[in-house]
């Protein structure tokens, strides 16, 4: 196995949501046979030397042999990326959730090698921004902790306090053919529809 692509970056993957249109786990969910959580892992450990996995009951992953760290702020998506920064011992993290069923290991990459010195890299889809597959540097800290106390969830509204650069989809819409690289999946439907 190839030496991991950035050693100066954790990955980290949430796995901590609560599942509720889902009705189940979404981490352990089968996509064309293999669970969310292992196909966030393959292009992770095949890019960072440290990934950590975010969210409770890590009996539930045991068997991926990784650490799995509480949310020191239960409850919400910036208090998930919140905890994997704190607990991240590089400067910089690459964050996903685990109902993502495609990360581009592509896109992830020119992500980082964007971060120069900025404190957010975050994607744009067709969607709007995609705070939950980007890059974050521990400058961040403060601004999330802070809104975290106030019970002030969204990631965009910490990342325009921030030095955040907002990558259009047109400069990575190459590396994404299939256009899936930020689909989601929240239901059982969506999950039907990849079947």
């Amino acid at each position: 196995m190839t030496a991991p692509v950035f050693q100066d970056i954790t990955g980290i993957i949430l796995v901590g949501g609560k599942s509720r249109r889902m009705g189940q786990d979404k981490a352990l969910l089968s996509v064309q046979g293999k669970t969310l959580i292992e196909r966030a892992l393959e292009p992770f450990q095949q890019s960072f030397e440290q990934v950590l996995l975010i969210g409770d009951r890590p009996e539930r992953f045991a068997a991926f042999r990784l650490p799995v760290v509480p949310d020191l702020y239960p409850g919400s998506s910036l208090g998930g990326l919140y905890t994997g920064l704190y607990h991240a011992r590089t400067e910089h993290i690459f964050v996903t959730s685990c109902d993502l069923p495609f990360p581009n290991p592509a896109i992830l990459r020119y992500l980082c090698d964007a971060r120069g010195r900025y404190d957010a890299i975050i994607p744009c889809s067709s969607q709007g921004s995609e705070p939950l597959f980007a890059c974050y540097r521990k400058s961040c800290l403060d601004a999330m902790r802070d809104r975290l106390e106030q019970q002030r969830f969204s990631i965009s509204s910490v990342c325009s306090s921030l030095r955040t650069r907002l990558v259009p989809y047109q400069d990575i819409a190459s590396f994404d053919p299939a256009g899936t690289a930020f689909l989601n999946l929240n239901t059982p439907e969506d999950i039907a529809l990849l079947s």
